[in-house]
């Protein structure tokens, strides 16, 4: 199943994230290569958060993520959630559904 891990952040993220910025980019490529995280990233412009797009089997491992992460541990991501996303369409599908 995929999951979302969504990140509210602080308004001075940007200014506060690079004291922890190599730490969280470690522990977000040591999930890449578990297998467990496909994409991440910062989004709006301003930015205004993040998403982070999981592989797990529960929302556990996407929670474990977050309450080890600098950023929320540092007070940068200001709230976060996890979300199961049904993916049906798609190369990387988890359920993929066709029309015929």
């Amino acid at each position: 199943m995929h999951y979302l891990l969504s990140y509210d952040v602080s308004s001075d993220y940007l200014a506060r994230r690079v004291e922890f910025r190599k730490a969280h980019l470690a522990l977000a490529w040591q999930a890449v290569e578990r297998g467990e995280l496909v994409l991440g990233g910062t989004v709006g412009d301003p930015v205004d958060g993040a998403m982070l797009l999981f592989l797990a089997d529960s929302p556990a491992l996407p929670a474990a993520f977050a309450k080890a992460d600098p950023y929320v541990l540092n007070g940068l991501v200001t709230k976060w959630r996890v979300t199961p996303w049904n993916t049906v369409v798609g190369d990387q599908a988890f359920s993929p559904v066709r029309p015929d």
